[in-house]
């Protein structure tokens, strides 16, 4: 049974794969949570924003590694809607760092073919990070590397929410039949539109939760929890992800060939 999915994006990369990981299983798209930023940085006597900082470097690593292996997508989940509720200069600090890193980075991410967008509901982001978000995506909106997708002021029921009043307002126009609506076309509405949808969720720090991450996207999911917060996660926490990964049969409700053995037995 194929996986369903949205749309398949043409990739054009294939990477060299860590010993160990079987080169024709490898996940196409990963999801991310980077948890443990915070508790990184208190274990170590420092403040919570240098957390942040090594976890800008944990990013970097990561992004890097799934380029190499032939990973086609990432999607992280790097501010949610409920992230508002922490304090302000630690809110202050978070926006000022998302600024100063993809000004810094741009240039590196246009040279290694990384398409990157953002996800969320960005109007609310200050007007200078808006402004570089938009020359991001257009400057690199036709590369063919890996697909990089940052949520930002992102929530899953929020995006549910909106696509579902897309819809509502195409049907009230005329131009939506509304019987014709169906998982393609409400898929269509998401941020992830014309995305393939994650084979992989990993969550770093031990939280087993999805905390309001992709909630249409994850359905078939695979998921992997670790305790390695997210500063320290590196190529062997990523290649140990992997290797979970690889050792699930999916069914996606079906049944695999060893069950339908049994079944028709």
């Amino acid at each position: 049974m194929s996986r369903p999915s949205v749309s398949r994006t043409d990739f054009n990369n294939v990477g060299a794969c860590p010993t160990g990981l079987d080169p024709r299983r490898m996940p196409e798209h990963i999801a991310m949570i980077m948890d443990g930023n915070g508790r990184w940085a208190e274990a170590k006597g420092l403040p919570r924003i240098m957390g942040h900082r090594a976890g800008v470097e944990a990013l970097k690593r990561t992004l890097r590694l799934c380029s190499d292996w032939g990973i086609g997508a990432l999607t992280v989940y790097a501010f949610s809607t409920e992230n508002w509720a922490r304090p302000g200069d630690e809110v202050n600090f978070l926006m000022a760092l998302f600024e100063r890193v993809l000004q810094r980075e741009l240039d590196s991410l246009q040279q290694e073919k990384v398409r990157i967008k953002f996800l969320g509901d960005l109007q609310v982001l200050p007007s200078k990070l808006q402004n570089l978000i938009s020359e991001a995506t257009a400057l690199t909106s036709e590369n063919n590397g890996i697909h990089f997708n940052v949520c930002t002021n992102y929530g899953g029921r929020r995006e549910l929410v909106f696509a579902a009043q897309k819809l509502a307002e195409r049907s009230a126009k005329g131009d939506l039949d509304p019987s014709l609506i169906d998982e393609n076309v409400f898929a269509s509405e998401l941020f992830t539109a014309g995305e393939l949808d994650p084979d992989l969720l990993i969550r770093t720090s031990g939280e087993r939760r999805i905390s309001n991450f992709l909630l249409w996207q994850l359905a078939y999911a695979e998921i992997h929890i670790t305790d390695t917060l997210w500063p320290d996660f590196d190529a062997t926490a990523l290649r140990e992800a992997i290797a979970d990964y690889q050792s699930r049969h999916r069914r996606f409700g079906g049944l695999s060939s060893i069950d339908s053995c049994y079944a028709e037995s």
